[in-house]
C-alpha cells in the first residue's frame, strides 16, 4: 500500500488555512502521519484537518479525554 502525499500549500487550500499555519501544525505534531523530507513536509492525502484548540468543541473533547484518563 503506497500513500499519496500533499504539500502544506495543498492542505492549506483544502482546509482554508494559511500555508504557515499548516507548517506549524506539522512541526507541532498535530497532523497524523506527517513526514519531514529535507525542508519539505509531506502530509498524507487522507489526513484530517486538526481541531482548533481554541474552539468550544476542542475544549469539550479535551475535558472528555481528561475524564477518561487519556
Amino acid at each position: 500500500m503506497e500513500l499519496e502525499w500533499i504539500s502544506p500549500e495543498q492542505a492549506a487550500k483544502n482546509w482554508s488555512l494559511s500555508k504557515r499555519h499548516v507548517q506549524s501544525l506539522c512541526a507541532g505534531g498535530k497532523i497524523k502521519g506527517v513526514v519531514r523530507m529535507g525542508h519539505a513536509w509531506l502530509i498524507p492525502k487522507d489526513a484530517e484537518k486538526p481541531v482548533d484548540g481554541r474552539t468550544k468543541i476542542a475544549k469539550q473533547q479535551k475535558q472528555a479525554n481528561e475524564a477518561d484518563g487519556k
